[in-house]
């Protein structure tokens, strides 16, 4: 399931170049605040990948909602204590 709607987001991400030192922008549409730059283009996506799954760890511990992304989607999960 995360694996799933973390691989859909990225292939919804677009990608820019921005006046910077880190030339590379790159955003997840769908998903206010999930942003990076890079030196690469590469670097970009990793950092972005990194930011995504922060983002999902914040909203997964706080139950903010998560919204579906190309039909990839994350429901209540619970934790097994």
């Amino acid at each position: 399931m995360l694996t799933n709607y973390i691989e859909m987001s990225l292939k919804s991400a677009r990608y820019d170049m921005i006046d910077n030192d880190e030339p590379f922008y790159g955003y997840i549409p769908k998903l206010k605040g999930v942003w990076s730059t890079g030196k690469t283009l590469e670097k970009c996506r990793e950092n972005l990948k990194a930011i995504l799954e922060e983002w999902l760890l914040i909203c997964i511990t706080n139950k903010f909602p998560i919204p579906s992304i190309s039909g990839a989607k994350i429901e209540e999960i619970k934790c097994l204590n």
